[in-house]
């Protein structure tokens, strides 16, 4: 069983327009959110066997809070360039390389990207995920087949979510 969760960035600063896109920090509600989050998915799925992120500054720091509580450094952590600002069809292939001894990944990445991918892989629709929401699937087979196997939903989680 491969067990797959996708998490939107953290909430990130707008507050300096000089700033690149690619390198806008987190504001306070992201430093808040994050390691609440991270904490909320800790009770949900305790083995997270590696985090793979975009390399832009505020999805690199959000799997940094994450991969803390899980008690890993921020150098475990996976770069993959392409999921910077990613469409769906990337999120498959960055998935299909992971190592067949890996069973469980947190990717983070961004909108609107993540919210397509997330809408293909199962009955389930989220209009957005929010940031720093949580998108949680299983299935069974190997990383290469991922695109074409059967998926089952888990759960979706947001900082917003009272549950």
């Amino acid at each position: 069983m491969k067990t797959i969760i996708l998490i939107r960035h953290a909430k990130s600063s707008w507050d300096d327009h000089t700033v690149s896109d690619f390198d806008r920090p987190l504001n306070e509600r992201g430093k808040h959110d994050a390691p609440m989050m991270a904490e909320r998915l800790l009770k949900k799925q305790p083995d997270i066997q590696a985090f793979i992120t975009s390399p832009a500054k505020r999805a690199r720091k959000t799997a940094a809070v994450f991969a803390k509580a899980y008690g890993l450094d921020k150098d475990d952590i996976q770069l993959k360039d392409e999921l910077y600002l990613a469409p769906e069809n990337v999120f498959y292939e960055v998935i299909s390389q992971v190592p067949e001894s890996v069973n469980s990944i947190a990717v983070f990445a961004h909108n609107p990207g993540i919210t397509d991918f997330v809408n293909s892989l199962t009955d389930v629709k989220i209009d957005n995920v929010p940031t720093c929401g949580l998108f949680a699937i299983s299935y069974n087979g190997n990383w290469q087949s991922f695109e074409t196997a059967p998926k089952q939903f888990l759960f979706f989680d947001y900082p917003k979510n009272e549950a």
